[in-house]
């Protein structure tokens, strides 16, 4: 079974292709994929746009809704408008162009391919680097280094977003998987829609938690006056992430966290929500720190899936960057953070 070099356990660290087969429009040439989402009846009553945007996360609300203009959404075989009020048990067909030239260039990056195989790949992104090219940062992202290394990305995500099946925050570190084709693509996100692929994360954050586990359940959506930061916010799209205490000092705790949901900067909103922010994030946290840090001590640490095509149950680990081992260990030899 694949698994990348690294610790057993959270306690053990720092202590030491085949073609793709997309389906085809009639009368076209181009590649294309389709999706076909089932309203559950618990949805009756949401607007069809609000809908997609949890029920196909792999898209974006601005792709989504560029789709639905070009009437490339349909409610039960026809076109329907974002607003259209769902009732519950239809069924919604998306069909989504062809992948264009991209408008990310490819890039020689250093880049480290945790495995590899015909439908994906498994990556160990760095801190610092942007998952995928957007407005202020059209460069030296991630999607910029698997174009100049990876051939034939899913198209699903769009031309900046090729092959990209869940993010990390520009300065999360760790595990990501990226599809080579649409089957791919869309089996790997029904199972991060399953919760059958796993997702779990180190990170080191203030305080001392109240119990050795727990779970955080508060609602997440950009704050109404300040739009690039998000926050709990009654109303928001639910949010659901599982922490363990792995290893407790006076003033900090190191934390093995799942996510049950993939919100933007879950991890980082749920912990400050708590009063135990992430150390180092420069977004939600206040708190200054002893030693020079470059972005939140974040890593997504352990991603298990099951290959789409086999079956076989993939499981990887890698252990965070040196930033992150030269903070844990300086807490250790001191026995606290801030002190």
């Amino acid at each position: 079974m694949p698994e990348a070099a690294g610790p057993q356990g959270p306690a053990a660290f720092g202590h030491d292709r085949s073609e793709p087969d997309p389906e085809r429009l009639p009368g076209e040439g181009a590649p294309r994929a389709e999706l076909t989402v089932e309203v559950p009846r618990e949805a009756a009553g949401q607007r069809l746009d609000r809908f997609l945007v949890d029920a196909v996360p792999e898209l974006s609300r601005a792709r989504l809704q560029a789709l639905i203009a070009a009437e490339g959404v349909r409610v039960d075989g026809k076109p329907a408008r974002a607003a259209l009020r769902l009732k519950g048990a239809e069924r919604i067909d998306i069909r989504i162009p062809a992948l264009e030239v991209a408008s990310a260039l490819p890039e020689d990056l250093p880049l480290e391919i945790v495995y590899q195989d015909a439908d994906l790949a498994v990556v160990n992104k760095p801190a610092g680097m942007a998952t995928h090219p957007a407005p202020g940062t059209p460069g030296g992202t991630l999607v910029n280094a698997l174009l100049a290394r990876i051939e034939d990305l899913s198209g699903i995500g769009g031309e900046l977003r090729p092959g990209i099946v869940h993010r990390l925050d520009k300065d999360t570190s760790g595990l990501l998987v990226v599809a080579k084709n649409d089957r791919a693509h869309r089996a790997l996100q029904a199972q991060i829609q399953a919760k059958t692929a796993i997702r779990r994360y180190l990170a080191l954050v203030t305080g001392r938690l109240p119990d050795p586990t727990g779970r955080v359940e508060a609602p997440i959506a950009r704050q109404p006056r300040d739009r690039v930061r998000m926050a709990v916010v009654p109303g928001g799209r639910r949010a659901v992430t599982h922490y363990e205490v792995v290893e407790e000092f006076k003033d900090a705790s190191l934390l093995a966290l799942t996510l049950e949901t993939g919100r933007t900067h879950q991890i980082r909103v749920h912990m400050a929500h708590i009063g135990h922010p992430v150390i180092g994030d420069p977004v939600y946290s206040s708190a200054p720190t002893p030693m020079r840090l470059s972005g939140q001590l974040l890593h997504a640490w352990q991603l298990s899936f099951d290959q789409p095509r086999t079956g076989e149950r993939l499981q990887f680990e890698v252990e965070p960057p040196a930033e992150f081992a030269r903070a844990l260990e300086f807490i250790r030899r001191r026995g606290f953070w801030r002190g």
